[in-house]
């Protein structure tokens, strides 16, 4: 990421900004869920290879295990929402901001407290394999409710 002269933020911070006020606007105008669904899947077809089979099996395993919540994109990568339009899940890949991994992350709407402390973020860095998908899997359904 590289910072502008002046220490703010950076390119690619500046274009996510962009992206979430196109999706507010979007939003606002009554965008679909179809058309939301549409979003989310171009954004993951858009992700480096590696990166796009982690994010698309992430997408099957919150459709299958938490069919209510409603995929859009956030900041421009997939998420999905409550009832109320609030993001509970989210996967932000590698590329999208230089990082060396991907992120699945719970918003404040996940039901996932236990305690006073818990993680709310997971690093990816390779490929599912099946005990990964299953906590996943444990995961989506207890932030969904």
């Amino acid at each position: 990421m590289t910072k502008n002269g002046s220490g703010g933020f950076s390119d690619v911070e500046r274009a996510a900004m962009k992206e979430r006020a196109a999706e507010l606007r979007a939003e606002k105008g009554g965008k679909k869920a179809a058309a939301a669904l549409d979003d989310l899947l171009k954004s993951i077809a858009a992700m480096p290879d590696d990166q796009r089979v982690v994010a698309e099996r992430i997408h099957l395993i919150v459709t299958e295990e938490a069919p209510d919540l409603r995929p859009k994109t956030w900041y421009g990568q997939p998420a999905w929402t409550n009832a109320d339009g609030k993001v509970v899940v989210f996967f932000h890949s590698a590329a999208k901001y230089g990082t060396r991994y991907n992120t699945l992350g719970f918003e404040e709407a996940s039901h996932l407290d236990q305690g006073v402390m818990w993680p709310t973020s997971f690093a990816i860095t390779g490929p599912l394999d099946a005990a990964a998908e299953e906590q996943i899997a444990e995961l989506v359904r207890r932030a969904a409710g």
